[in-house]
C-alpha cells in the first residue's frame, strides 16, 4: 500500500498536469534565470499547486523547488521538486518534459513521483516496494555485456570538456546502440528494461532525485561517475541496471 506521503506526491504531481495541460502550447512569455535557465508562468504555477498540497499534508517537511528555492532545509523529511523538468522542451512544444517529485529523509531518497503529463507517462516509486509505470510493476534488464547494451546519454557538455570525453567515445565503439532520449525518458526506459544504461553530466539534483528512487526500486543502480552516491550536489549520473554497472565505470574512469 502506498504512504501517506507517496499519496501526498502522487496528488501533487496530478495537480500540476492539470495547471500544465492547461498552459501547455500556449506560447508563454519566457524569462531567462541567472543561471541561464528558462522559466515560464507554467514552472511557477505548478510549482505553487506542488507545494500547497505537500505542505497542506506535511506542513513540517522541508521544501527545496526549482522556483521557489529552499525552505526549512534542517527537517528531517524535505521535498525535492522540479514542477517542469525539460522547460526548454516545453516551450519548444515537444513533449519530452515532467514533473519530478521526491522526498529525501535522512540524507536518503526514499520515494519518487516522475509524471510526464503531455507524453503520457506516471512512474512511481517508494523504497521496499518497487518501481511502477501507470500500473505496471518494471524491472530493469538482465543485460550484462557492454558489448550486448543500448546506452543513452543526456548533457554531455561537460563530460565533452573533460579527460572522460575520449573513454565515452571508446565505449560508444564498444556498446550495441547508442542513443540520446535523455531527460525522464531515458530514466523511464531503464527502468522497465528497453534499455540498459544512462550517462550524463549537467544535471541538477532536482532533475534525477526522483527518478534515483525509481531506477533502484526496479532493481537498478544510479551513482554519479565516480560511483558515488547520489546527493544534493550531485552534477553527473551514471545509471544502470546494476548487472553493467562496475564495468561502465571502469570503462569510463
Amino acid at each position: 500500500m502506498p504512504s501517506a506521503e507517496l499519496k501526498a506526491a502522487i496528488e501533487a504531481a496530478e495537480a500540476a498536469a492539470r495547471v500544465i495541460r492547461e498552459l501547455y502550447q500556449r506560447n508563454l512569455a519566457v524569462i531567462t534565470k541567472a543561471d541561464k535557465s528558462p522559466v515560464t508562468a507554467a514552472d511557477v504555477k505548478a510549482e505553487e499547486v506542488i507545494r500547497e498540497v505537500l505542505s497542506r499534508h506535511f506542513p513540517s517537511h522541508g521544501f527545496f523547488g526549482e522556483e521557489t528555492g529552499q525552505h526549512a532545509m534542517g527537517a528531517e523529511s524535505i521535498w525535492l521538486v522540479d514542477p517542469i523538468d525539460g522547460t526548454k522542451s516545453f516551450v519548444r512544444e515537444c513533449p519530452f518534459f515532467s514533473t519530478q517529485i521526491a522526498l529525501q529523509r535522512g540524507g536518503r531518497m526514499v520515494l519518487g513521483v516522475s509524471s510526464a503529463p503531455a507524453y503520457g507517462e506516471f512512474a512511481w516509486a517508494e523504497r521496499g516496494e518497487g518501481a511502477w509505470l501507470g500500473e505496471q510493476r518494471i524491472r530493469v534488464s538482465g543485460v550484462d555485456r557492454i558489448e550486448a547494451a543500448i546506452v543513452s546519454s543526456g548533457n554531455l557538455k561537460t563530460l565533452a570538456s573533460g579527460p572522460r570525453w575520449a573513454r565515452y567515445g571508446e565505449l560508444v565503439r564498444r556498446v550495441n546502440r547508442i542513443r540520446g532520449y535523455g531527460d525522464f525518458v531515458h530514466y523511464h526506459l531503464l527502468a522497465r528494461g528497453a534499455l540498459d544504461a544512462v550517462i550524463e553530466s549537467d544535471v541538477n539534483i532536482l532533475d534525477i532525485a526522483a527518478l534515483t528512487v525509481i531506477v533502484e526500486e526496479a532493481g537498478g543502480r544510479f551513482t554519479d561517475l565516480d560511483g558515488a552516491a547520489v546527493n544534493l550536489a550531485t552534477t553527473t549520473v551514471l545509471a544502470s541496471n546494476g548487472a553493467l554497472h562496475d564495468q561502465l565505470l571502469e570503462a569510463l574512469a
